[in-house]
Order: C-alpha cells, then structure tokens, then sequence
C-alpha cells in the first residue's frame, strides 16, 4: 500500500486530513502516513510550524522529508491556500498575470511548485483560494454548530449561490471565504479548527468534489496513487 505524507497549512486542514481524507484513501489502498504542519521559519535548530508565510523554510522541510523516505512507494502532497501565498513562491510572476483567471493560476503555482522541489513522488496542491471554500458547498450544515442562525446561513447560502464554484469566492482581503463566513457567524473565527473539519464531514467528500473541481482533480490524482503501485 502506497503511503502519503501530506503537509497542511494550519490545523483545520490537518484534522480534516486526519479524520475525512485518512479513511476515504485507506478505502482507495492510499495510506495516509500522516499529516505535518508546514514549516514556516527555523530558530536555533527548531522547526516552527503552521501558517506558513515564507516559501523557503516549507521548500527545506519538504526536501527533508523526501530525502528521508526513498522509497518508491511513499508520496508526498500539501494543503496550502491560495489566499495569502507567500510572496517569494515560485512561479509567482507567471501566476500574477493569471489573476483574472484563477483556475488557471492555481495550477502555475502548482507546476511552478513540482519543479522547484524536483521529485516525481510530490505532488502539489494549492486550495482555491482557501480550506472554507469547501464549506460554501452546502452551508445548510452549519446548523448543525450554530443554530438560530438562520438569516446568516440564508446570507452564506446566496453568496454560494452567486458563484459557478465556490472555489471562485475571491481572495479579497474582506471577502476570501473564511472573512465571509466569519462576517455572518463571528464565533466561527476562534473555532474553525474544531468546526470547520466537523462541518466539511457532514457535508461529504462526493459533495465537496462535485462543486469544487480542482479539488476534485487532486483527490482523484491521490486516489490513483492505490491503483499505480498494486
């Protein structure tokens, strides 16, 4: 069974790795190794994780872990926003231009990515623009953490209902998925590590993948994983 390091942004992501995708691909014949935080600065010898602002303490931790596991059968992959990527990623230039066309950005990041770490077994991705947009595929479940809220849910819902895909919610400062969630349901902000996974779980992952589509062509690149090494 092939294994999968998966390097997350913050702690929201790394719970709904370990707790939604972990089961799904052990289902597929992908095992889940793990999930780390990404590396954002090293002090004295101390890795610091999570939220990572700076492209070169992630680049150095992931070069690490593929220097450390060889074999042919181990992959590695991230879960890292969009919104808010660090200005020293490579590829940048190539992806400014894109802005107006954000499916087309996401995936020179990604290219821009592979390449600069060099290894066939990584396999990049970036979220479009961030973690929440996921959540914008069926807000109805966030009744489930916050009710008598309805009137904010209805105000998410159209907000959904006003894009082709969630994953096209802008980047804006005020406006990324997260600030708009957080504008309606203010109590989402110092729990969204804890909901954020519990809402993405009552929603689905078939769910998720049908509205989002570059999700979906991720997920179904580390589902193949369990079909290419049997």
């Amino acid at each position: 069974m092939p294994r999968l390091y998966l390097f997350a942004e913050g702690q929201t992501e790394q719970t709904f790795a370990d707790n939604v995708l972990k089961l799904h691909l052990a289902c597929r014949g992908v095992y889940l190794q793990g999930s780390v935080l990404i590396a954002h600065a090293k002090k004295k010898g101390k890795v610091h994780r999570g939220g990572g602002r700076k492209y070169l303490p992630m680049k150095n931790d992931i070069v690490r872990f593929l220097a450390q596991e060889k074999g042919a059968d181990v992959f590695f992959t991230t879960m890292i926003d969009l919104y808010g990527i660090p200005t020293d990623f490579p590829g940048a230039a190539e992806a400014d231009s894109l802005r107006h066309v954000p499916q087309e950005r996401v995936e020179a990041f990604e290219r821009a990515f592979a390449k600069d770490i060099g290894d066939g077994r990584f396999l990049p991705y970036i979220q479009l623009h961030e973690y929440e947009a996921y959540l914008f595929t069926d807000v109805t479940c966030f009744r489930y953490f916050y009710d008598h809220h309805e009137t904010q849910i209805d105000a998410l819902k159209a907000i959904a209902d006003a894009h082709a895909t969630p994953e096209l919610i802008d980047d804006g400062q005020h406006s990324a998925p997260s600030k708009r969630i957080i504008a309606q349901l203010p109590d989402y902000e110092d729990a969204k590590s804890t909901v954020g996974p519990l809402v993405a779980e009552r929603i689905g992952l078939e769910v998720i993948r049908g509205k989002c589509p570059h999700f979906a062509a991720w997920l179904s690149r580390l589902e193949r994983l369990g079909d290419a090494t049997q």
